[in-house]
């Protein structure tokens, strides 16, 4: 019995109606659990919101190209000849990886960049994120590249492609539609952890979102939009990064 598949009709169908059903049980659940003079005084501090969310905007769009620099960097320098180039940056992704990111806040902002003199807060949470998503990064892409068979790289070599033509015509068609998923998710991880940015005290939405919190006494309101900004930010990399999966899928 073959199973037919659905209609992009059906598809929109189906998606608009678990959005109105989670959107109504949403609701539903704000209205027992929350007041309107709660809603009213978080509602009175929308700039503050608005600029924690700009600024939570901008610190990921530069962290983000920061991350896919270093994190394409150590994916190459692991497949590198030199062995001892190769062990370092295997050291630096097992390093960053094994430890939390709390913690390499506290050490990198209080400790390292206090006593470089780096004050700048906005300068040292992009190094902190792209230092951190940038090893997740790389084994992303290394795993990618990896995935392309041995005897693709032999053929390439044997008709006299040069390693930079093998990774341009050769490598990154394969690998791009493996780690593209992958990625995708890793960008929405890297804007939600900025979120612990604000123990260090730099004007994001998580940071802002507390202080409305703090004083307006009415925290379920005040955290709310927090999730929101946070959705708004990640669901159209996901929304792209699908586009993308079927463009890619399309051409090759």
């Amino acid at each position: 019995m073959h199973r037919h598949a659905s209609s992009p009709f059906a598809q929109r169908a189906s998606l608009a109606g678990s959005v109105l059903l989670l959107g109504l049980l949403a609701y539903a659940g704000l209205w027992q659990l929350t007041s309107r003079e709660g809603w009213v005084g978080v509602g009175a501090y929308w700039r503050l919101f608005w600029t924690g969310w700009m600024g939570t905007l901008g610190l990921a769009s530069v962290a983000l190209v920061g991350s896919m620099l270093l994190g394409l960097l150590l994916a190459i320098g692991r497949r590198a000849a030199w062995t001892p180039l190769r062990a370092l940056c295997a050291v630096y992704v097992e390093l960053i990886r094994g430890t939390p990111l709390l913690c390499q806040i506290l050490i990198l902002y209080y400790g390292v960049f206090h006593l470089t003199g780096l004050e700048n807060r906005f300068a040292a949470s992009v190094l902190i994120l792209s230092i951190f998503e940038g090893a997740y990064i790389s084994e992303i892409i290394r795993s990618g590249i990896g995935s392309v068979g041995a005897s693709q790289l032999e053929s390439a070599r044997a008709i006299g492609l040069t390693t930079a033509q093998t990774y341009r015509h050769v490598i990154a068609p394969q690998a791009f539609r493996l780690v593209l998923p992958p990625l995708a998710g890793q960008f929405a991880s890297l804007i939600k952890d900025s979120s612990l940015l604000s123990i260090i005290g730099f004007e994001e939405i998580t940071q802002n979102a507390q202080q409305v919190a703090s004083f307006t006494f009415s925290n379920l309101e005040s955290y709310v939009p927090l999730a929101l900004g946070y959705l708004v930010l990640t669901l159209p990399i996901s929304l792209w990064s699908r586009w993308l999966e079927r463009r890619a899928h399309f051409e090759t």
